[in-house]
């Protein structure tokens, strides 16, 4: 039973018993992006942190989840808390997962190596990016048995897609997600004003660059000609003719289940689960790719109304604080995806950064819990938050 709370809260308050004025990390959120923002180049912090055009998504993601409110049930014992929750027939101790971050090189030298080894340390699933800094064999060695699942952009060649996935089978991810709203890039004026695309330096590629597939499209090798590489993964990366019938092409490549990340409309995902899919990811890429776009919450809702009650709904895309997890979970989503938080932290420090970061978000995830009057994250349900 959980008492990260307590436990977290001694942990630093503890801090004056030795003499120290203050914690050394960050805490919250603001504390973290701002020493982020400190640590990282206008490049890369314009690349992390920017979004869609004039970023109303991003704005709406937000507002979305400032429109509902907690509801607190009061004299119940919560002594003890059970944060676990239950994915694709696997137990995990919190019910947040590390999204698919890309080209993590540019936040911190260790890359993915770090915030890989992060998750493994704490138990919490790792998803690793298509365009990852590191190749997936390097990651899934760092993670050892910890569980892993491997992100694909569905290019334009189906020879690399399927040696990704075999790549990734062979390497022990246990699933696959398949983000299907970067067909194309999104309009991102901050990487446009700084003429910044981290691809064009050769960084996110190193999944590519170690796939013989990819490398057999090239005449020259990537050491030998690697302005060419670069060229040919461009010409592959993004495909806007990416359809249904590609979809259900990459659920016969694989026998690990699949899940669709990028769904916001429920007819989307009513036909996901149609076609035998594992599941769904309810998300607008953190409001990178398209401006003016529904919230991810207000998604979330629409869409565990079409699906199954048992059907796995996740979500991620404005969530910044263990209140948006206690809102997400009461309107229907199984577990969420952190993705701008944790990058921040491994801007700031690395995997020992990410490691404090989700201890601070265990931690503050169990006093949520138990001071709106719940010891499992079972018995939340859309009762227990109201809309204003």
């Amino acid at each position: 039973m959980s008492q990260f709370g307590f436990e977290a809260q001694m942990r630093m308050y503890g801090e004056s018993t030795q003499g120290k004025s203050s914690w050394p990390w960050p805490v919250g959120l603001d504390g973290w992006r701002q020493a982020a923002q400190q640590m990282l180049g206008e490049c890369a912090w314009g690349y992390l942190e920017g979004g869609a055009g004039l970023a109303d998504t991003m704005k709406a993601n937000r507002e979305a989840f400032r429109h509902y409110r907690i509801r607190s049930r009061m004299m119940r014992d919560v002594a003890d808390r059970d944060l676990s929750v239950s994915i694709l027939g696997m137990e995990f101790p919190v019910p947040f997962l590390l999204a698919p971050v890309g080209v993590q090189a540019i936040l911190h030298r260790d890359a993915e190596l770090a915030s890989a080894k992060a998750a493994a340390d704490a138990d919490i699933p790792f998803i690793l990016s298509t365009v990852s800094s590191v190749p997936l064999e390097q990651v899934a060695q760092v993670m050892g048995t910890s569980v892993r699942w491997f992100q694909l952009y569905p290019g334009k060649d189906t020879d690399v897609i399927r040696s990704f996935l075999d790549r990734a089978q062979a390497s022990g991810y246990s699933a696959v997600v398949v983000t299907v709203d970067t067909t194309m890039l999104g309009w991102r004026e901050a990487d446009l004003q700084h003429a910044y695309l981290p691809f064009l330096h050769g960084e996110g590629m190193a999944n590519f660059l170690s796939d013989p597939a990819f490398c057999s499209r090239l005449t020259q090798s990537p050491r030998e000609n690697p302005q060419a590489a670069i060229q040919e993964f461009l010409s592959i990366y993004v495909n806007p003719s990416f359809t249904w019938k590609q979809l259900a092409e990459i659920r016969d490549m694989t026998d690990l289940p699949i899940l669709v990340k990028g769904i916001t409309h429920p007819d989307d995902a009513a036909r996901v689960e149609a076609m035998g899919l594992d599941g769904v990811v309810v998300s607008n890429h953190g409001g990178r790719q398209i401006d003016g776009g529904v919230a991810a919450l207000d998604a979330l809702v629409d869409v565990r109304n079409v699906v199954q009650p048992d059907y796995l709904v996740m979500m991620d895309s404005g969530i910044r604080c263990a209140a948006d997890v206690t809102k997400a979970m009461a309107l229907g989503a199984n577990a969420v995806l952190l993705g701008r938080p944790y990058a921040y932290a491994l801007a700031v420090g690395g995997r020992e950064g990410v490691v404090e970061l989700l201890h601070q978000w265990k931690a503050e995830l169990d006093l949520q819990l138990a001071l709106s009057g719940h010891r499992s994250l079972e018995t939340l349900n859309g009762a227990h938050v109201v809309r204003v």
